[in-house]
């Protein structure tokens, strides 16, 4: 009820279309503009498996920010919370998308282009045709390669320009009106070194174990769900400021699988390691090593869910199984979700549901 009014308070004009709350309709509000959208969230209110629809003109004042909007999907903690980054996102693409048609003087040409000769041509990724948008590139003392999209007023160099990047942080650009974008670069590569240990951590996940979801990680990506082995795997959310640090772990699997698990993480969290890597110090707290893809290929680990048939659903492998340990089918959380709730013999309590496994009647 209070997630409600909340809602109400920051978009009075969408309003909810069913009684589970899954589903709304209406309009969004910014620099006394309506815009026309629908909010679709799963059964599970997973805000990062939710669907967004809206009107042309507000998917054409979006398209630049749809990365960062997708990355607030998944950070959010609540619909609540992203209308409202939603909302401020709107306000900076009007402005800019105003700025478009707003002339620029002589001035602000002969600066822009001044301070990329300076900086250097080979930077340059991308610019578009009026000289409002500037992509430039940068490698980490790794060798990664990452992007920075920076879109500039028609005020620049007296304001600085927006800049996106594809960081688990946020990036805040330290300016004055003495700046140029060689500036914003070099604050760039700090924040790229000041994240070297948290990317090397995932970097070294991705290359020796089977991440399971997400299946293509950007940068800003913190959490990574690694296969064990037999439809069991570990859910790890890594703080990109302490990398170094035990990270959240959730367990995945059949409770006679993960329990044992759950009990070596207790009994060992007191010999984490800071000194030493990440996945190393999974693998000792654990007593395990993680199998790679082509050994957990061979014993079928990566089985279909058992009511949609696929193993893909929205992005996302099977993540709920049987606890039975002659059965130990998985299925996908909103597949079971669905299927429990239109049994008659199952039973709900608050947001957890009750019945029986589809394949064993268990």
């Amino acid at each position: 009820m209070a997630g409600a009014r909340a809602l109400l308070r920051h978009c009075p004009l969408l309003l909810p279309q069913d009684r589970h709350g899954t589903a709304y309709e209406g309009f969004i509000t910014a620099q006394g503009r309506d815009f026309h959208i629908r909010i679709l969230l799963p059964v599970d209110f997973q805000l990062k498996n939710a669907r967004i629809e809206c009107s042309w003109h507000l998917k054409k004042i979006l398209h630049g920010y749809r990365h960062i909007l997708k990355q607030r999907l998944h950070s959010c903690p609540d619909l609540v919370s992203f209308m409202v980054e939603l909302k401020t996102v709107l306000e900076i693409a009007l402005k800019n998308t105003q700025d478009l048609h707003i002339p620029r003087p002589p001035e602000y040409y002969s600066c822009l282009v001044r301070d990329l000769e300076i900086l250097g041509w080979n930077k340059v990724a991308y610019v578009d045709t009026g000289l409002t948008t500037v992509k430039l590139k940068a490698e980490d003392s790794c060798g990664r390669q990452h992007l920075i999209t920076l879109k500039l007023n028609a005020k620049y160099p007296t304001e600085p320009p927006d800049c996106l990047v594809d960081f688990p942080v946020p990036f805040a650009v330290s300016w004055v009106p003495q700046n140029s974008l060689i500036d914003i670069y070099n604050q760039f590569l700090a924040a790229l070194e000041s994240l070297k240990e948290f990317w090397d951590a995932l970097d070294e996940i991705d290359g020796k174990t089977w991440v399971l979801e997400p299946e293509n990680p950007t940068r800003s990506a913190t959490t990574r769900r690694i296969a064990i082995g037999n439809n069991v795997s570990v859910n790890i959310e890594v703080d990109p400021r302490h990398p170094n640090m035990l990270p959240e772990c959730y367990f995945l699997g059949a409770d006679h699988a993960v329990n044992p698990l759950r009990t070596k993480l207790n009994n060992n969290m007191h010999l984490w390691d800071p000194e030493i890597s990440l996945l190393k110090n999974l693998r000792e707290l654990l007593e395990i090593d993680f199998p790679s893809r082509a050994v957990l290929e061979k014993i079928d680990f990566a089985k279909d869910c058992g009511i949609c048939y696929a193993y893909r659903l929205d992005g996302s492998a099977p993540d709920q199984v049987c606890d039975d340990p002659r059965c130990g089918q998985p299925f996908h959380h909103a597949c079971l979700y669905e299927w429990l709730q239109g049994l008659p013999t199952s039973r709900q309590s608050f947001n957890v549901i009750f019945g029986e496994c589809p394949y064993c009647n268990k």
